[in-house]
């Protein structure tokens, strides 16, 4: 990359945007970088109009270009008793659990120790979120020493009655650095 473009890729995700926030989606931007689907004249405008979603845009091709992780998704299966077992990603590197405690509940995320992509993610200290399907922060922060990152469960109703009303689907992503 010559100096200009390095120059001009600076200032346009250097620049601060009032109520600037994520305006793409990850599946969105991965599509656009896959070239299986080009972003419309709206989603074109979004990202060059958001310094946080073009961080993320960058973030996004620079791992893909090293061939890292970026994303898992997986899914609340059929819950006979109310309780939700360990949920694990469709791709297998990561494991919610939930324990119940003091009357409420913790959400633990563990990483595969096995996975080929554990070792990179221990060592960067990536930046995780899990999200519901409808979007919702779970749980964010980054992996202790084990492969583990915890938090109180953020929500009132029990984990199986959220997950089952907000798409039955949860996300796990590695976030940008600021």
């Amino acid at each position: 990359m010559n100096l200009d473009a390095k120059l001009r890729e600076r200032l346009l995700l250097a620049r601060a945007v009032a109520g600037d926030r994520l305006m793409l989606a990850d599946a969105t931007l991965l599509a656009a970088l896959d070239g299986t689907r080009p972003l419309s004249p709206g989603e074109l405008a979004a990202l060059n109009g958001s310094p946080a979603t073009l961080r993320r845009f960058r973030h996004l091709a620079l791992a893909r270009r090293r061939g890292g992780w970026q994303s898992s998704t997986g899914m609340l299966r059929a819950a006979s008793s109310g309780d939700v077992p360990a949920l694990t990603t469709d791709d297998g590197l990561w494991t919610l659990h939930f324990v119940a405690q003091d009357g409420g509940w913790r959400v633990v995320l563990a990483l595969d120790a096995a996975a080929p992509v554990a070792a990179g993610l221990l060592r960067e200290r990536t930046l995780l979120r899990v999200t519901d399907g409808a979007g919702t922060t779970l749980l964010q922060g980054r992996l202790d020493a084990d492969g583990e990152c915890e938090h109180a469960w953020p929500f009132a109703a029990a984990p199986a009655d959220h997950l089952q009303r907000h798409g039955a689907t949860f996300a796990v992503t590695a976030l940008a650095a600021p």
